[in-house]
């Protein structure tokens, strides 16, 4: 694969896995090593921070059973974090080892906004995972982001799910008001639809993402994108149609009503 090229998904693209302990609970580690191998193989797994700190106790339970290396960094002056130095040097040199195609950081601190940007200059596809309090530089500057809060828990089935209301949606400054993203997902199917208003429901998500990093209908109480435009008939119109090419399966497409 070019180093340029940026992977799909479904794909098994080699990816690096850095940590940062300081700002990253272990509470997460089952949900994220599932969310990352969605994206591909996690070649590295790496954490960094100061192991001889009692905090991190709770990680050093878990990295065993997931194989991830710990990498020691020691505090070399109070209030400065030199875990964030760390990384940062490991992931310059695994950039240009040239051995992969995407990285996955897991922090919510800023300091990696200018990292995610230089990889992402490479060609590398830049997964980001932190919590909601992530500041929104860093949350744009990656090809993807994902809040770890839905990784705590598994989410409920899209034919169990409830609509939920606008105040649950603002509850947490990390993402959007369900109202704004409606609005986006309008504007998305607008710009990919065909003389008859329809958009191809994948390419509506695959626009969307650009806009908004950050999205993911997990976070509104649907295990899918499809779950949430469903959930929203009065907006959108939802059909579903067999292949052009006449592959298996069902192509879905939505248009605004």
């Amino acid at each position: 694969m070019s180093k340029t090229a940026k992977p799909s998904e479904s794909s098994q693209a080699r990816l690096a896995v850095l940590i940062d302990a300081d700002n990253a609970p272990a509470a997460i580690v089952d949900g994220l090593m599932a969310e990352i191998a969605r994206f591909g193989v996690a070649s590295v797994k790496r954490i960094y921070g100061d192991w001889t700190q009692p905090q991190l106790n709770s990680w050093k339970k878990v990295l065993l059973d997931h194989s991830i290396q710990p990498v020691q960094q020691f505090g070399y002056t109070k209030g400065k974090n030199a875990t964030d130095s760390a990384l940062i040097i490991d992931a310059m040199d695994l950039l240009y080892t040239r051995r992969f195609d995407g990285f996955c950081l897991v922090s919510s601190d800023s300091d990696f906004t200018r990292l995610a940007a230089r990889l992402r200059e490479e060609g590398l596809t830049v997964y980001g995972f932190g919590e909601e309090k992530t500041p929104d530089p860093f949350v744009s500057a990656c090809d993807r982001f994902i809040y770890t809060e839905i990784l705590r828990s598994k989410p409920r089935e899209d034919n169990r799910e409830a609509v939920p209301t606008e105040k649950a949606s603002t509850s947490n400054r990390g993402k959007p008001k369900l109202s704004a993203i409606l609005k986006l997902i309008e504007q998305a199917v607008e710009d990919a639809s065909d003389e008859g208003g329809w958009a191809n429901l994948g390419l509506v998500g695959t626009n969307l993402g650009k806009v908004r990093p950050d999205f993911d209908a997990r976070l509104y109480g649907h295990r899918k994108f499809s779950g949430l435009v469903k959930a929203h008939s009065d907006r959108f119109e939802v059909q579903e149609r067999d292949p052009a090419d006449g592959s298996a399966g069902k192509a879905v497409y939505i248009r605004n009503r």
